[in-house]
């Protein structure tokens, strides 16, 4: 069985399961802390980060890209029939997601509201790239789920989980890609990818009172324990 070695709020990980949760693959998952890394990962990671896959054979792997390229290779594909343009353009528009991760990570962290609004700015721009290419059926590409989904489901359910909390919206004038948010949310893959406690390890973490969402939310978090958890970690 494929292993998974995890962070429990980490964005890449989240594409890494969504992707095995949407293509009926089983895995074991392996969380560990960032802060108190245990030197069996140090020995077999070159970078220290997650994800990481252990495949049946025993072998490391590391970078979320070459990971999903993994998946991809010894499976039968989420979305069928596709061309080496179709898989290219999948490609290409997944990138679009994951190189924002970080970027929203270190929005929903800001300490004050201008850093906040800054930050936001600089998200929105994928959003809008997003609205403007997405053609208001049901999933990016059409009524199919595809890989450009899942790439992009770490970003639309972390905005989802914020608006609820906060009724910030990081989606606020994009009506494609928030029609899109619902549908992706529906599909069940956003709670299958991630652990059972997942929402609340995000909030004590991003809604913590260190962040200006978090002293402005409706609904700020009752238990320290998660904040102080998680405190000194990044998302990844």
């Amino acid at each position: 069985m494929l292993k998974i070695v995890s962070f429990k709020i980490c964005p890449f990980v989240q594409r890494v399961t969504g992707l095995l949760e949407a293509k009926g693959i089983s895995y074991e998952l392996e969380y560990i802390s960032l802060k108190d890394k245990p030197q069996w990962f140090l020995d077999i990671s070159p970078t220290g980060q997650v994800p990481m896959l252990i495949t049946e054979s025993g072998n490391a792997l590391f970078e979320s890209d070459a990971i999903i390229e993994y998946i991809d290779e010894i499976s039968a594909p989420v979305e069928a029939g596709l061309t080496p343009e179709d898989r290219a353009f999948d490609r290409a528009w997944s990138y679009q997601a994951s190189k924002h991760y970080l970027v929203q990570c270190s929005t929903l962290r800001s300490s004050d509201k201008d850093t906040l609004t800054e930050r936001t700015e600089k998200l929105r721009k994928a959003f809008a790239k997003a609205e403007k290419q997405l053609t208001g059926k049901t999933f990016f590409k059409g009524d199919t789920l595809s890989n450009i989904d899942i790439a992009w489901l770490p970003l639309l359910h972390r905005a989802a989980i914020i608006r609820e909390h906060t009724g910030y919206d990081l989606l606020d004038g994009f009506p494609k890609v928030q029609a899109w948010q619902t549908e992706v949310m529906q599909t069940g893959l956003a709670e299958a990818s991630v652990a059972e406690d997942f929402e609340a390890a995000f909030t004590g973490f991003y809604l913590s009172d260190q962040t200006w969402l978090g002293n402005q939310s409706k609904c700020s978090p009752a238990n320290d324990s998660a904040d102080n958890a998680y405190a000194s970690s990044t998302c990844c």
